[in-house]
């Protein structure tokens, strides 16, 4: 037991019992020895004069340990600079901070609506497409505004089929920023543009064109000019009515009326047809077509893609009552032409005029076709012939009348002569 008190108070002067009582309770026979000194040794720590110099007093506190971030942390003061090193060596680099300052306040952030900005399609979504356009949030392009012309006039294709993923393209902002930041962009309103640009120049050189029927209405129809719509009047329409065997078909057209304020477009096939066609066509010529419709007062007739009107007086020298019994849609026949108007794109037609003998026309059809050449011939040698008849007796009664002034001045010569002796006479 003394022993173990010496010990006790030989680790108290030290300051550090703990390599005596690391295990107090290593045995049942010290046990209650090991509890004793562990409480000896803390009152004597705790009853250990502070140690003095002079007047300063100092207190021992035990240290706190540290983790091993903890200790890394202590150690980095981040990254260091040499004091001692050349500033000029430091800054040249060739941009310093008001460069920086420079280029950011020349950089424009600001979109405002109907500007045009270069943007790429990135990703599909429901309804459109996204589009980076350099904004602090990516645009949205609606599927309605993603073409001028899009399919069956429903987008059925949906937004792939009008754009691809990557497309980098000039896109017009028909929005202001939502919450998030977020625009709403268009290519139709730009392709718009372009297109009627494309159309004043077509009227500027008032050049043909070809474009499709996309519908037909009660009035017309309906064509596709540069994705525009375009009226086609049912009265400038040659070689057939407006109906609904028209629609997916392609014509060539001219321009009737244009006029962009108002969104208005209006377009002939008339006009096309009689440049490129009835510039060789004239008065006599023995043409084939095919009947297209039957009116009570004739029948339209198409010729080579114009329409051509054989009116009822003209089929036959014999009076026709019921012309359904001569004629038939569909039915070919070989017509002349009588008369045209260019300017309009109509033309008049006869088979009378091809009837080798009155009333043909309504009995034996197939010899009025087959002899039509020669029925013809002998037709404009008559009409010939009767021309120089009408032009003689014209020419005669021209001569008559010449020789009847002249008779007549000389009388009144003679009169004039007598009338200026009697007023001598009288003046005398």
């Amino acid at each position: 037991m003394r022993f173990e008190l010496a010990l006790l108070a030989m680790a108290a002067s030290i300051g550090d019992t703990s390599g005596f009582i690391a295990n107090p309770s290593r045995s049942t026979a010290f046990g209650g020895t090991a509890r004793a000194i562990t409480s000896l040794s803390s009152s004597a720590v705790m009853d250990k004069p502070a140690a003095t110099t002079g007047s300063t007093t100092t207190t021992t506190t035990p240290k706190q340990q540290l983790s091993r971030f903890d200790r890394i942390k202590a150690k980095y003061k981040g990254p260091q600079v040499d004091r001692n090193a050349n500033t000029d060596e430091m800054n040249d680099v060739g941009f310093t901070y008001a460069n920086f300052d420079e280029a950011v306040s020349n950089v424009d952030y600001s979109f405002n609506r109907n500007d045009v900005v270069r943007g790429t399609v990135v990703q599909y979504e429901r309804g459109g497409c996204i589009v980076d356009i350099g904004a602090k949030a990516s645009a949205f392009l609606p599927l309605g505004e993603a073409a001028l012309v899009q399919g069956d006039g429903g987008g059925g294709g949906g937004i792939e089929s009008l754009i691809g993923i990557d497309d980098e393209l000039d896109f017009e902002i028909i929005s202001d920023e939502d919450e998030n930041g977020q625009l709403l962009v268009s290519l139709r309103r730009i392709q718009y543009r372009e297109a009627w640009k494309r159309i004043i120049e077509k009227q500027a050189t008032d050049e043909a064109f070809d474009a499709a029927c996309v519908s037909v209405n009660r009035g017309g129809a309906i064509f596709l000019v540069e994705g525009l719509r375009a009226f086609l009047p049912g009265s400038h329409l040659t070689g057939r009515l407006p109906d609904d065997d028209l629609v997916g078909m392609t014509l060539p057209l001219k321009f009737l009326e244009v006029n962009q304020e108002e969104n208005k477009l209006v377009v002939s096939n008339r006009r096309a047809v009689v440049e490129t066609q009835m510039e060789d066509l004239s008065r006599g010529d023995v043409i084939e077509g095919v009947v297209k419709a039957l009116k009570p007062y004739g029948a339209f007739v198409e010729v080579g893609g114009m329409s051509g009107l054989l009116h009822i007086s003209q089929i036959s020298m014999d009076r026709i009552v019921d012309i359904e019994k001569v004629l038939q849609p569909g039915q070919r026949v070989k017509c002349m032409i009588i008369d045209h108007d260019k300017v309009n794109g109509r033309i008049a037609l006869s088979t009378k005029t091809l009837e080798p003998e009155p009333g043909d026309m309504i009995r034996d059809p197939d010899r009025v076709y087959a002899q039509a050449e020669d029925t013809a011939r002998v037709y404009l040698e008559k009409q010939e012939a009767e021309r120089k008849k009408r032009e003689a007796s014209a020419k005669d009664i021209v001569l008559g009348l010449g020789d009847a002034l002249d008779d007549l001045g000389v009388g009144m010569d003679k009169v004039g002569e007598d009338a200026s002796d009697n007023l001598d006479s009288l003046l005398n």
